[in-house]
């Protein structure tokens, strides 16, 4: 991932956070046939490994796990939040007309060996962890336990587990910080206005990138 000094994010609890908050990655890998990709929830074991290690599943019919390269590195990306930002909004626009538009973002890439698995009660474990996990804000929560232990074991033996001790991680946060104070603010204040997908939690990225600026 391109990443100029300014967009740079290598603390690692920060990063271990924005995956946390990230709903779905992208799992890449290299096969026979080139490059391949899956979407997937991934749960973060932070304490395993010096980066921590990624845990999920993909589809016993999704012929990636089968075809993935052993020797070749997979990457899991997290996309966080992300919002066009229009070059009306900054305020060197009305002092010298000389701005585009561009795209604010926070992006996370893990790097590391993919290693799959079909281990029963291992997968149990792995959907049961990520059912709480994304259960956890219903009202109502369900739980692996709910449904037949029948019907829960033939639907194991329909996925193949997949961790990813993480090797390396890449952190992008960009929030306009090439941009003035003038011109950050304008677009923390029009997102927050127009409130548009996660125009909110870019702002709030953005707010929290000005604290860190001003310790």
């Amino acid at each position: 991932m391109y990443i100029p000094r300014q967009f740079d994010e290598p603390r690692l609890p920060v990063l271990h956070d924005a995956i946390r908050r990230t709903t779905l990655a992208t799992l890449v890998t290299m096969t026979p046939h080139g490059l391949t990709a899956t979407h997937l929830p991934l749960l973060l074991d932070a304490d395993r490994g010096p980066n921590g290690t990624l845990v999920g599943h993909v589809a016993r019919a999704n012929s990636q796990w089968r075809d993935s390269l052993p020797d070749a590195d997979a990457l899991a990306i997290f996309l966080g939040p992300e919002a066009y930002i229009s070059p009306s909004w900054y305020a060197s626009k009305r002092e010298t007309g000389k701005v585009v538009p561009t795209w604010n973002y926070i992006a996370v890439h893990a790097y590391g060996r993919a290693e799959f698995f079909d281990d029963v009660e291992r997968l149990r474990v792995v959907v049961t962890r990520l059912t709480e996990a994304h259960e956890e804000a219903s009202a109502e929560p369900w739980h692996v336990t709910d449904a037949p232990v029948r019907y829960i074991d033939l639907e194991l033996k329909a996925i193949v587990g997949v961790e990813i001790p993480i090797q390396r991680l890449d952190g992008k946060w960009k929030l306009n910080q090439n941009r003035s104070e003038a011109d950050r603010t304008g677009v923390i204040d029009a997102l927050e206005s127009r409130d548009h997908g996660t125009d909110a939690d870019v702002a709030r990225a953005m707010r929290a990138a000005e604290q860190d600026r001003t310790r």
